[in-house]
């Protein structure tokens, strides 16, 4: 049997395991409570407001709960526990995630309809919550849009404006590289700070928002759920060109940048190694807390000279797990972390932990709960917002493309446009494998 046809047919047998045999977490079989993990470090101020948001659901329905709260390595401890057949009962993850966990049979589907307080949430972020065969797969739970949180000091030491162009972007880069923008005399600052790694796709990810702020694309839809890839488009190699011109022309990014993940990252920006970060809302918060509020400031992306747009789109959702012996619990759950109070309650207002970024539910005042205005440059990009395309597992392409963007990025010899014609080949291959091209 091929590798690929083996995968299916465990796949299969798995989903059906599932179904069959029922899971439920290990709280559910032994005390009745529902499990919820949740990607976020354990102890983290985020894990702490999972826990408080489950605690106000218990407090509400008397339905007892158990978070776990998981980082590293997320999804292959998920799959660890549907090969026992135990898998928790409610996750709340990246809305990315919804083709892989969906195609391995782990999530039952979501009638929205049904949903209490349903018709209260964004026809954008029930999107995200759609799979690639039209169904809802999840309850949206919390969006996120991207913006640069960059240096204020820093820029207004080098006396420039805030950039509106890459052009003008790539200029304040380099000021902060070469004009030491901290004043402490030594050749130690760069301009952007860069997740490049290929760990959980982050090279793609980051790239995402240049890429679609340029009218590039990953894949394009080609009607009847079908996908053409179109990462040799000239928008998107554009795109990838600019930052291979920052990785190795300027030299505007800081060193490690191609190995470095999110976690990595965070502590380049806030250590003063760089000043420019495209990143989401979530870290604003601990940012404002390690690096001082009035030394640091967000606005929009620009966008390409060819135009697009906006940033990516993305967040979380709430998923509920094959298999439950809690169904009634599940969608409780679910229904109760997308009202009014859960949100809140997620939001946690301007304080650092936050698990919702940008509220689903539109009777939640975003200015209301959070006093700091810089909320605000993410919300104004959720509108143009540009979420992964609805093909049966997008985890795939964005790993693919995470290794040849970063490919270009390690190795400044790799032609720009040879690589992303290449990466079309490959992305073409993978829309077939999974009968979406």
């Amino acid at each position: 049997m091929s590798r690929r046809l083996l995968g299916v047919a465990l796949a299969t047998t798995l989903a059906v395991t599932l179904t069959g045999c029922g899971s439920g977490g290990t709280s559910s079989a032994t005390d009745g409570a529902l499990e919820i993990w949740i990607r976020q470090a354990p102890d983290s101020e985020a894990a702490k407001t999972a826990q408080r948001l489950a605690e106000a659901f218990t407090k509400a329905s008397g339905v007892p709960t158990k978070v776990v709260a998981l980082f590293d390595d997320f999804e292959t401890k998920l799959q660890q526990q549907a090969a026992q057949r135990d898998l928790p009962d409610v996750v709340i993850n990246d809305t990315a995630q919804i083709g892989n966990m969906r195609t391995q049979g782990w999530l039952t589907e979501v009638d929205r309809a049904s949903l209490a307080g349903g018709d209260k949430l964004s026809d954008l972020a029930w999107k995200a919550a759609t799979a690639g065969d039209g169904k809802t797969w999840a309850a949206p739970f919390s969006a996120q849009a991207f913006a640069i949180i960059a240096r204020r000091d820093w820029r207004e030491k080098v006396g420039m404006d805030v950039p509106r162009t890459w052009e003008d972007l790539a200029a304040l880069a380099k000021a902060f590289t070469e004009k030491d923008p901290d004043g402490n005399g030594q050749d130690d600052t760069s301009g952007f700070v860069i997740p490049g790694g290929t760990k959980r796709g982050y090279a793609s990810w980051y790239a995402s928002s240049f890429i679609y702020g340029n009218g590039g694309d990953f894949v394009s839809p080609s009607g009847s759920g079908a996908f053409t890839a179109v990462t040799n488009d000239p928008k998107a190699v554009e795109a990838v060109q600019f930052l291979q011109d920052q990785f190795c022309d300027a030299k505007t990014v800081n060193p490690g940048a191609v190995s470095n993940d999110t976690t990595v990252t965070h502590e380049v920006f806030e250590k003063g190694q760089g000043g420019i970060y495209l990143t989401g809302p979530y870290v604003l918060a601990r940012f404002v807390e390690s690096v001082g509020t009035d030394k640091i400031e967000v606005y929009p992306v620009p966008q390409g000279p060819s135009g697009g747009p906006g940033t990516l789109g993305e967040g979380e959702n709430v998923y509920l797990m094959a298999g439950s012996r809690n169904t009634e619990g599940q969608k409780k759950f679910a229904e109760f972390a997308v009202s009014a109070e859960g949100q809140r309650i997620g939001m946690n207002k301007d304080a650092n932990g936050a698990i919702v970024r940008l509220p689903v539910n539109s009777e939640v005042d975003l200015a209301a709960e959070r006093q700091d205005p810089r909320w605000k440059v993410f919300q104004d990009a959720y509108a143009d917002a540009v979420y992964a395309h609805p093909v049966p597992n997008w985890a795939p392409i964005r790993q693919t493309s995470a290794d040849a963007i970063n490919t270009v990025w390690a190795d400044c010899a790799k032609d720009v446009k040879a690589e992303m014609d290449a990466l079309t080949t490959k992305l073409t291959q993978e829309l077939r494998n999974q009968k979406a091209s």
